[in-house]
């Protein structure tokens, strides 16, 4: 049994941009006291085909979500998630005047204290140990595979003329989408998660998202980092969506409740 409490919340500007195109949502799973899932799209396409594309992972996540087990296994839920939402957003492409895409992130935690994430494109998962910059995600894109090559930096990856080009998405009419994973064991507290279109994490480091998402509770610095993300975007930003995990001490009762019980057991 988890020793934690979760705190969670996510956050959502539509930016510089006419459209609100990114989605996120936080889900319990009613056949699995203890499992919660978090999740964002980051919407691509022509008129409200990126919207659609992103309401429609989101709802495929919620769907599947609503069906999951104990006994299910989280990685397959994951996968079926992303093959699910990427045939129904490819189908629908065929009536819309651009082609809709979509990204992925999603994260997963257990009450076995474990955490499981999976990713299609550029959102990134980000996890924090208290203050600290842990990992996070590796970007399925041109400029990633650039940076892995050597041939340009990080920082310059941000402001490479080709950017935006995802080589992974969901949606796609010629490719089906890839995924990739990670997990987390022996979770405790003060640790922490966030997951984020590129409309966010473009403008920070590594260390800001950690000191600021450590420092405050999610409605807190889902407030700040919009704010920051808004000024450092000079009038040219893009949708910015993340959903913030926080594993913190429980209440007082609820530990003591944990040791009786445990007591009990002995």
């Amino acid at each position: 049994m988890s020793q934690y409490k979760i705190e969670a919340g996510t956050g959502q500007h539509i930016g510089d941009r006419k459209e609100q195109q990114d989605r996120a949502a936080l889900f319990a799973a009613p056949h699995a006291p203890g499992y919660m899932m978090a999740v964002v799209a980051d919407g691509m396409g022509g008129k409200s085909g990126g919207a659609l594309a992103a309401e429609q992972v989101v709802r495929t996540a919620k769907l599947l979500f609503d069906d999951f087990y104990p006994t299910s296994d989280v990685k397959k839920l994951l996968e079926h998630i992303v093959n699910e939402a990427h045939t129904v957003i490819k189908l629908s492409g065929v009536s819309a005047e651009k082609e809709p895409h979509s990204t992925f992130v999603a994260l997963v935690i257990t009450p076995n204290k474990e955490a499981i994430w999976a990713y299609a494109g550029d959102s990134r998962l980000y996890r924090f140990s208290g203050p600290n910059f842990a990992e996070r995600t590796k970007d399925h894109s041109y400029v990633e595979r650039l940076v892995d090559e050597g041939k340009i930096t990080a920082e310059e990856a941000k402001t490479h003329r080709m950017s935006n080009i995802l080589v992974n998405v969901l949606g796609s009419s010629t490719t089906p989408p890839y995924i990739t994973y990670g997990q987390r064991s022996e979770l405790k507290v003060g640790d922490s998660f966030l997951i984020c279109s590129d409309g966010l994490w473009h403008y920070f480091t590594d260390a800001e998202l950690s000191a600021a998402v450590a420092a405050n509770s999610p409605r807190q610095a889902s407030e700040l980092l919009i704010r920051k993300a808004r000024e450092r975007a000079e009038g040219h930003g893009d949708n910015c969506t993340f959903a913030i995990v926080k594993l913190v001490e429980p209440p007082e009762e609820v530990k003591n409740y944990v040791v009786q019980k445990m007591r009990r057991a002995v």
